[in-house]
C-alpha cells in the first residue's frame, strides 16, 4: 500500500512537470487574472465584525451585472435580491449604455465601458463614486483621449486600464493619467494580423502572467498575445459573431456566440469544440448572447441579451437553472433588465472580509 502511494506521488510530480515544460497557457486562470505581472492580490483582511451569512444558491456569491438598456448597474444574489445599484438619481458623470463592468482585482473599485456614449469610467465599490473617466461622451474619435465604441474595460493590478477600442481596431492600455502606455493594433486600420493589426476587436480579457485573450468581430479569430505584445496564438472560432472569449486554462476557451439563436461553448485553443450549449428554440434557447462566465461551483453564467435576462447554465446537464430578469419583458423594476450586456463575480469571500461589502451584503432583504 505505501508502495503504490509513493508510486502515485511520483506519477503526480511528473506529470505537474510536464505541464509545466509544455507552455505556460497550460496553467488554470487565476481568480482574478488581472494583475500585469500575472500574480493573484487577494483582498485585505478587514477587522473582524459580524459572521455574513452564506449567499443564496446557487450563486456562491453575487453577481454584478451591467443592465445596459436601463443604464445601471446591478448587484443581485441567488434569491434574485438587488443589494446594490448605481446611479441613484442623475449621476454625478454621464451614464448611458453601459456596455461591461468589471471589478478591480480588489474589488473595491468597478471599471465600466459605455459603448454607445464612448466613455470609460472607474467606480469606487460600494460608495458609488465616479473617481476617473476617459473618453468624451457622444463623441468618437481616434485622437488622444477619444475612443470609437469603447467595449470591456479591465483595471489591471498595476492600475492600468485596458479597452477593445472597437470602432478604431485597437487594444489600449491607459494609465492613470489617461497616458497611452501600449497600444495592440494600428489606429484606424482595420485586418487580422495580430498584433500589428486587428478587425473590430470586441474582447481584450487579460490572464495570468501578463497575457491577453483577443476577440476579433471579423473572421471569428481569438488570439493570445503576451506581455511584450508578442503573438502567442490565433485560432478561428466555430461561430458568427465571437464575443468576449475567457481563458478557463488548460488550452480552453469559454467564448458566446452573439447570434440568435446564440450559443456559448468550450473550444480548445487549438480550434476544437469540447462543449456547446445553444437550444434552436424553446426556453432555454438564447438570443444575442454576450459574455459567458464560469463560476466556481462550475455553472456558467451567461448575458443573454435580448431575451432580458441573466441565466446560469449547469454545464452537465445543459440546462438553465436560474435566471434573473423575465424572458423577452424589458422592465425597471426589481426582477427585471433591459438587454443586460455585462456582468462579473463577487465571490461571497471578498464580500465577508470587506466590512463595507459585508455590511451591503448582509441587510435584510423582503
Amino acid at each position: 500500500m505505501v508502495v503504490a502511494v509513493l508510486l502515485l506521488v511520483v506519477i503526480a510530480g511528473i506529470a505537474i512537470t510536464a505541464r509545466a515544460v509544455s507552455g505556460n497557457d497550460s496553467t488554470a486562470p487565476p481568480q482574478r487574472p488581472l494583475a500585469q505581472d500575472g500574480s493573484t492580490p487577494s483582498p485585505t483582511a478587514s477587522s473582524a465584525g459580524p459572521t455574513l451569512a452564506p449567499p443564496p444558491a446557487p450563486i456562491p456569491g453575487y453577481l454584478l451585472i451591467a443592465d445596459r438598456g436601463n443604464d445601471r448597474l446591478l448587484l443581485v444574489d441567488g434569491a434574485k435580491h438587488v443589494l446594490w445599484r448605481y446611479p441613484h438619481g442623475r449621476p454625478a458623470y454621464p451614464f448611458h449604455f453601459d456596455d461591461d463592468s468589471f471589478f478591480s482585482h480588489d474589488y473595491k473599485q468597478i471599471i465600466t465601458n459605455q459603448e454607445d456614449q464612448n466613455t470609460i469610467e472607474i467606480l469606487s465599490f460600494p460608495q458609488g463614486k465616479v473617481v476617473w473617466h476617459y473618453g468624451h461622451p457622444n463623441v468618437a474619435d481616434s485622437a488622444h483621449g477619444y475612443l470609437s465604441t469603447p467595449d470591456d474595460a479591465y483595471l489591471l493590478g498595476n492600475s492600468t486600464r485596458t479597452v477593445a477600442d472597437v470602432g478604431n481596431c485597437r487594444i489600449l492600455f491607459i494609465s492613470s493619467a489617461k497616458k497611452i502606455v501600449r497600444q495592440i493594433g494600428t489606429t484606424g486600420v482595420c485586418g487580422h494580423d495580430p498584433p500589428r493589426l486587428l478587425s473590430a476587436p470586441n474582447g481584450d480579457t487579460p490572464y495570468s502572467g501578463g497575457r491577453m485573450l483577443i476577440t476579433e468581430i471579423t473572421g471569428s479569430w481569438i488570439d493570445a498575445i503576451g506581455p511584450h505584445n508578442k503573438l502567442l496564438w490565433t485560432v478561428q472560432a466555430p461561430v458568427a459573431y465571437p464575443s468576449d472569449a475567457q481563458w478557463l486554462g488548460h488550452g480552453r476557451i469559454l467564448l458566446a456566440d452573439y447570434s440568435s439563436p446564440g450559443h456559448i461553448l468550450i473550444m480548445t485553443k487549438g480550434g476544437r469544440v469540447l462543449w456547446r450549449y445553444g437550444p434552436a428554440s424553446g426556453p432555454g434557447a438564447l438570443d444575442h448572447p454576450s459574455l459567458a462566465l464560469r463560476l466556481p461551483n462550475g455553472l456558467i453564467a451567461v448575458n443573454d441579451d435580448y431575451n432580458d435576462r441573466v441565466v446560469l447554465i449547469d454545464p452537465a446537464k445543459k440546462r438553465i437553472v436560474w435566471q434573473y430578469g423575465i424572458t423577452h419583458q424589458a422592465g425597471t423594476a426589481d426582477g427585471f433588465l433591459n438587454t443586460p450586456d455585462g456582468m462579473d463575480f463577487l465571490p461571497y469571500k471578498v464580500a465577508a472580509q470587506n466590512p463595507a461589502i459585508a455590511a451591503l451584503v448582509g441587510q435584510k432583504r423582503h
